[in-house]
């Protein structure tokens, strides 16, 4: 939609690369480290945070960049920065508030761990890339909040498949035409996979098992229909979506509810359709001599109209995203107020009182995406707040887990802006609220 190559060419010619930091280091920020050091040199990798340093350092040296040192002040990552050497720290909060750092990007999928790394980098000034679904999905629109406040960019990234979709919503209304759903191009899905079944993939393609469950089980879809969703105001025709299989993405076209569609649009998914990868959008076009020009140009005889991306990359194509937020403050995608949507906790297998819940991508529940109002008047559990929880009662294989139903863990950040957004958009019926206990958020400036 905006073009950074000229932006960041006229950086590089100024000798003033945008200077981002990088908080993770797994499979796809290590694809995002060498696309960043290798080929464009409009943005300045300066420092990389992980737990493990070895993997820190592997993604620098898979990029053949070297690393000079492991820092643990800001005035040591600073002057770092300052002489142009590339460092990895294991705590994330140094690159939060390094004052040479603009932006931070956070590829760890962990909740709890990106919400402090997005609420410190908002906090210290900076705009904040997430590639954590997790986090966007479930604590988004207040991030959004204080990110609006500090006078930063908050922004999911393009590259993944919410970025993708909402490229393409943005271009279609560009050019007039009328989106009323939007989504993701999937292989397959099944709700029970586990990191049982899913160790074998996941060790061949040298990535986490967790994450790759999620891949599979439907939560980082739900997930990311949801960062779509709140950044359209689209809803959901069913709890988990329809979720067509067919053979071409443009099948989807009379596939896909037009009711739902048209009483303000929808969030959905394709199942086995060729391209087989990327993200559709779905327009809507009454006007007949539009709709005979739209034949015409092979779209089909309408009034729905499938518009779609046949990739995505996720390394290849968060750097625009950078150059969107930083030189243009143009968030790729974001929400555009409260949830519209969010994904709740369903049990995968029947759960006995006393066991405690894994989270994203374990062996005890999946995510689906379901209406905010919907969720809230169940008070469902969503997903990403239910890593520790401890069942008080038994649920049901393929039953909605409440906050009714656990016993939360110690209050964690994640918990307490979740309860800061509720209040900021309360339903009629009232607030869902995880932890009596939860402290005040002392909100940023």
């Amino acid at each position: 939609m905006i073009i950074v190559d000229t932006a960041l060419a006229k950086r590089v010619a100024a000798g003033n690369p945008i200077k981002v930091a990088m908080v993770g280091a797994g499979y796809m920020a290590r694809g995002i480290a060498l696309q960043i050091l290798s080929a464009m040199p409009g943005i300045q990798l300066c420092a990389i945070s992980n737990r493990t340093l070895a993997n820190a350092e592997r993604a620098y040296r898979d990029a053949d960049a070297e690393v000079s040192a492991t820092v643990e002040t800001v005035a040591q990552l600073d002057q770092a920065i300052r002489d142009q050497r590339y460092v990895i720290t294991d705590d994330p909060m140094l690159l939060c508030q390094a004052g040479e750092i603009e932006a931070i990007i956070e590829t760890t999928g962990d909740v709890e761990l990106g919400a402090r790394v997005a609420f410190e980098a908002i906090r210290n000034g900076k705009h904040i890339i997430l590639m954590n679904a997790e986090v966007d999905a479930s604590i988004g629109p207040i991030l959004k909040v204080h990110a609006d406040r500090a006078g930063v960019v908050y922004t999911y990234t393009d590259g993944d498949e919410p970025g993708v979709a909402m490229t393409l919503v943005r271009y279609v209304q560009s050019v007039g035409l009328k989106p009323v759903a939007a989504g993701n191009i999937k292989g397959m899905v099944d709700y029970y996979r586990t990191p049982g079944t899913q160790a074998k993939f996941a060790a061949q393609h040298d990535q986490d098992v967790r994450k790759v469950t999620s891949f599979a089980d439907a939560t980082k879809l739900s997930m990311e229909t949801t960062v779509l969703a709140n950044a359209t105001g689209f809803g959901v025709a069913r709890r988990g979506m329809v979720g067509p299989a067919c053979g071409y993405v443009r099948d989807l076209a009379r596939l896909l509810p037009p009711d739902a569609m048209l009483a303000g649009g929808i969030v959905d998914y394709s199942v086995g359709a060729s391209p087989h990868t990327g993200g559709f959008v779905v327009v809507h076009e009454e006007n007949p001599y539009k709709r005979t020009q739209l034949a015409y140009y092979k779209l089909g005889d309408g009034p729905f109209y499938v518009f779609y991306t046949p990739f995505h990359l996720p390394h290849i194509q968060l750097p625009s995203t950078i150059a969107r937020a930083v030189i243009h403050s143009d968030p790729t995608v974001a929400p555009l107020a409260g949830p519209s949507c969010e994904v709740v906790t369903v049990a995968k297998r029947d759960l006995r009182a006393g066991e405690r819940l894994d989270g994203v991508g374990g062996f005890c529940a999946y995510g689906l995406i379901d209406g905010h109002a919907t969720a809230r008047a169940m008070n469902a559990l969503p997903i990403a707040l239910s890593d520790d929880c401890v069942l008080l009662r038994d649920i049901a294989k393929d039953a909605v887990v409440s906050f009714d139903d656990v016993q939360m863990p110690p209050t964690r950040l994640s918990d307490t802006l979740w309860l800061e957004q509720q209040r900021r958009w309360p339903l009629p019926a009232g607030v869902a609220r995880p932890a009596a206990r939860t402290p005040q958020l002392t909100p940023s400036a």
